[in-house]
């Protein structure tokens, strides 16, 4: 199958069947999501969901969180991982929200990065899910689920997100995310992916290879 009848059907299949996907993080603006993703990295977004209500109510707004110490925000999220670091980012990110940026989240990519704990992946999630950018952030299920597929051969984040990019339509790449991300998370999961009820095996690498592997045996 050439790579762009896969993408396609890829693109055909999640629209009609995902059209809303979205992130599964809880959050009511900017600030809060920034907040979400940063303290997601190498955490569940189950225990992200559980940990920030307390959080944001204590912290509503950027000034709010840069007024206080690391050791103070550290007890509200205590529980996730890395707690120390990630602590500390989040008030530096507000300081740097409340003394460049007048308090508003960024919408660029690269300004988005200059914010302390957030990388390319964190940037490129805040830029497409609240202002719809044609940015693609590239996690491990992203990443794991755009190679089994065939979607791209990428040996990297970047070269994935890059892949991914070009070839998508521009308008899809924000919720496309979501599409790779959910499907990984449920269905295309690490070990043991569940091909028996996965819905896009017609389309999918690793599927066709996995049933030659089990005639040729």
């Amino acid at each position: 199958m050439l790579k762009k009848e896969r993408y396609q059907l890829f693109v055909e299949h999640f629209s009609a069947k995902q059209p809303n996907a979205e992130t599964e993080l809880h959050y009511n603006n900017p600030f809060q999501l920034l907040i979400a993703v940063i303290l997601s990295a190498q955490c569940t977004d189950k225990r992200i969901n559980m940990i920030t209500p307390a959080l944001f109510q204590r912290f509503p707004t950027p000034k709010s969180l840069a007024e206080v110490t690391s050791d103070i925000v550290f007890d509200y999220i205590k529980t996730v991982s890395y707690p120390n670091n990630k602590a500390k980012h989040l008030v530096g990110m507000a300081n740097m929200l409340v003394n460049d940026f007048g308090s508003l989240v960024p919408s660029d990519i690269n300004d988005l990065q200059k914010l302390p704990g957030v990388g390319r992946k964190t940037a490129n999630v805040i830029a497409s899910v609240i202002y719809n950018a044609p940015a693609m952030a590239v996690d491990t299920h992203v990443f794991r689920v755009a190679n089994r597929i065939g979607l791209t051969n990428g040996k990297t984040p970047l070269a994935v997100e890059k892949d991914l990019v070009k070839h998508l339509p521009e308008h899809t790449i924000h919720i496309a995310h979501h599409w790779l991300i959910l499907h990984g998370r449920y269905i295309c999961v690490a070990r043991s992916p569940k091909c028996s009820i996965c819905e896009i095996t017609h389309l999918c690498r690793y599927y066709e290879r996995s049933q030659k592997t089990k005639i040729i045996s």
